[in-house]
């Protein structure tokens, strides 16, 4: 197959990349850097600039579409929320309209989202079919998977990926919380009862590539471990794979101080579940957030 992958150089893409040019298959990565394709994604991967540089009758089987500045890197000014917003929406919307200009059209567009789609809700297990709680990071989802699902106009399936909190070998979200585990001050934040639904980079690039070939699937999935944990598993289990204690509570007024209204994410929290990845047949290489963690920490 022929693949175009948006956001090919990030965390989740270029692992996809690596992964399907393993396959066989040709990958066409959208990116600003030619270099930073073929450092991230590998030589044989085809680098474009822009949409345009792929001609009207090369073949483009499928369509992954992960481009979007990252949310958790500044504190969510309004400037900062429109550069969020932006990076998602203009090039999504770019996408479906290269889309609807092509003769030969893609089979299916898999895009992704997040589960800040369904916002802080406790305790409750979540599903694809839950509602949701309307706050920012639902409205950026939300936004985001509405200008993808204009793909079907025109005759493409398209899939999206709610994606939780990644666990990666030196990169993601788990790269920031060892240091202060590592010399022993890691801890819960606030009470630490606010669920964490996280992944294995393993099984989120492979669900990314499974969705593209289920010709009969279609809609939300949720990109997360069926055994989401709470934050006070999370560093608990962290700690003992580290070796080291775990009680530094850090307090939510200082988060809610020093992040302002991105503090949302770290003491809010989503219980979500894979329900149709897994009545899908897709199956999971990483189910036990222990062994998650001993895998990418070696």
């Amino acid at each position: 197959m022929n693949y175009l992958i948006t956001g090919g150089t990030g965390l989740i893409g270029s692992k996809i990349c690596q992964k399907l040019q393993a396959a066989g298959h040709t990958v066409i990565v959208l990116s600003r850097s030619r270099d930073k394709v073929h450092r991230r994604c590998g030589l044989s991967a085809v680098a474009v600039t822009s949409l345009d540089d792929i001609g009207h009758n090369e073949q483009v089987d499928a369509i992954i579409n992960l481009a979007g500045a990252p949310i958790a890197d500044a504190r969510w000014t309004e400037r900062r929320k429109k550069v969020l917003l932006d990076s998602r929406m203009k090039l999504t919307e770019e996408l479906v309209n290269w889309v609807a200009k092509r003769q030969q059209r893609p089979e299916c567009l898999i895009s992704g989202s997040a589960i800040g789609w369904y916002g802080d809700q406790g305790d409750m297990a979540l599903t694809e079919q839950s509602g949701f709680r309307d706050e920012f990071a639902h409205q950026l989802c939300d936004k985001w998977e509405q200008a993808a699902l204009k793909a079907q106009e025109f005759g493409v399936r398209v899939c999206l990926v709610r994606t939780g909190l990644v666990i990666a070998p030196r990169a993601g979200f788990l790269q920031r919380m060892l240091l202060p585990f590592k010399l022993g001050l890691g801890g819960p934040i606030s009470d630490g009862k606010q669920f964490m639904s996280w992944i294995h980079l393993e099984d989120i690039s492979n669900l990314f590539i499974f969705l593209s070939k289920q010709q009969e699937l279609a809609g939300v999935f949720n990109g997360t471990s069926p055994a989401p944990v709470t934050n006070a598993e999370f560093s608990q289990t962290l700690a003992q794979n580290l070796h080291r204690p775990a009680f530094m509570m850090v307090p939510a007024c200082v988060l809610k101080l020093a992040l302002g209204e991105m503090s949302e994410l770290l003491l809010g929290g989503q219980r979500v579940l894979p329900e149709k990845a897994r009545a899908a047949g897709f199956e999971f290489q990483y189910t036990d957030l222990k062994s998650a963690l001993g895998e990418v920490l070696q």
